[in-house]
């Protein structure tokens, strides 16, 4: 250890990240001391890392801070979570940003403040490239002086902002490519709380417990789109997306228009959501590429068309990995056993339920003689559901069933996922 160079040790201490073990690892020796001084680039203060941390005055842990930061030069990656630690005054934290603003390429930023201060105002027109906040408000954002120009993923969670603050962040930043949005609280002009975005550069985005009734999103390159636990009446994408990754989580929408975009898509992923089949069907028929298609507890809204599985397999030819719930089974199996279209490329098949059936079993050894070349079967359940007796026989004689099946399709793989 004596003869590694003081550069390769500051590499060593950056890895560990914890600011807590930096400082007991550096202390061992002058040479350790010295890579810690000037050639560590990252660094994490967190009272999850530190319980210390909950036991001490707020005025000695911000004392702490400030001594280690102003002890390291070329800091590139600061992390500051104080989720469980009392307001900090806003000189000290003012301080730590102006002091690594220059060098900083990533901020992870969770320190409640009085007053509140400006996170944007201070790391603007700098070289950071990934800025997450948390508890920090946002008002009044001017794109001109704020500008991120090297920023590439904007996370924010529990923050206050208004939709126009938030559209104006966003073109704030140039070169943006992932946008991450969780348990905002979004200020709206209207009635009808709506929410217009517009990024040339955004490739993911991912928006989660928003009360919000309208999203407008223009992205001509958006790839990943991920929606969690909203309740909407429209989501608009407006441009030439080529997007491969489509997931609602927990979402009910009434109009969902991805426009042109579903000719690449290659995942779609629908779990514990209410939406309109009709249009839904409309946009994703056109999506030949996909791989991998999962419904999970879906609710469609109309009953009058219907998406089976002798579409599924004319409409996606490519499909490797198919993941349904038998919630949804009388949908999908609609006049499908009739003719039995083979799924000739799905390798993977994950069938479950969230109730117990008789006919659970035999939905999934018709399902498996759909697909010819499958190689691997998982089948995921909910045991806490099997309560009555029956349910429990019932469950017992599908497990000496698939037991059979094993034997019989020896080289199917053939797994359990239980809750």
């Amino acid at each position: 250890m004596e003869n590694l160079p003081v550069e390769v040790i500051g590499n060593i201490l950056s890895r560990i990240g914890s600011a807590r073990e930096i400082i007991v690892a550096s202390s061992t020796c002058r040479k350790w001391r010295e890579s810690f001084r000037k050639h560590l680039h990252t660094l994490s203060f967190s009272d999850e890392d530190c319980p210390v941390f909950r036991d001490l005055m707020t005025r000695r842990i911000e004392i702490i801070i400030t001594q280690t930061i102003f002890q390291t030069v070329g800091l590139q990656c600061l992390s500051i979570h104080m989720d469980n630690v009392r307001e900090f005054s806003a000189a000290p934290v003012i301080a730590w940003l102006m002091y690594t603003r220059e060098t900083l390429r990533c901020l992870y930023f969770n320190v409640r403040t009085t007053p509140n201060i400006n996170i944007l105002e201070k790391c603007g027109r700098q070289k950071l490239e990934v800025l997450n906040l948390d508890y920090n408000p946002i008002i009044g954002v001017e794109p001109s002086y704020q500008r991120f120009t090297s920023l590439k993923s904007l996370f924010l969670r529990h923050i206050s902002v208004s939709a126009l603050d938030l559209s104006l962040l966003l073109s704030a930043c140039p070169k943006i490519e992932t946008f991450t949005l969780v348990s905002l609280e979004v200020v709206t002009s209207d009635s009808q709380s709506s929410m217009e975005l517009s990024s040339p550069t955004l490739r993911s985005l991912y928006v989660k417990a928003l009360a919000i009734d309208k999203i407008i999103l223009e992205a001509d390159n958006l790839e990943i789109l991920h929606l969690d636990a909203l309740n909407l009446d429209l989501f608009e994408l407006v441009g030439k997306s080529s997007m491969k990754n489509l997931k609602l989580d927990d979402v009910s929408i009434t109009h969902l228009d991805i426009g042109e975009s579903t000719d690449h898509l290659e995942v779609i992923d629908v779990s514990t959501s209410t939406i309109m089949l009709p249009k839904f069907y409309q946009m994703v028929s056109r999506s030949s590429k996909l791989r991998k298609l999962r419904l999970w507890g879906v609710v469609f809204d109309e009953e009058d068309e219907i998406m089976d599985l002798e579409t599924i397999a004319a409409c996606f030819p490519q499909l490797k990995y198919l993941s349904l719930s038998y919630d949804i089974r009388d949908c999908l199996l609609h006049n499908g056993l009739q003719v039995s279209l083979p799924l000739y490329n799905v390798t993977t098949l994950e069938l479950g339920w969230s109730v117990i059936s008789e006919h659970f079993g035999q939905w999934v050894f018709e399902m498996v003689d759909r697909c010819p070349n499958l190689k691997k079967l998982i089948i995921h359940g909910v045991l806490s559901e099997a309560k009555t007796r029956e349910e429990r026989q019932v469950l017992a004689s599908f497990t000496t069933s698939v037991v059979s099946f094993s034997r019989k399709y020896i080289h199917i793989d053939v797994l359990f996922e239980y809750e």
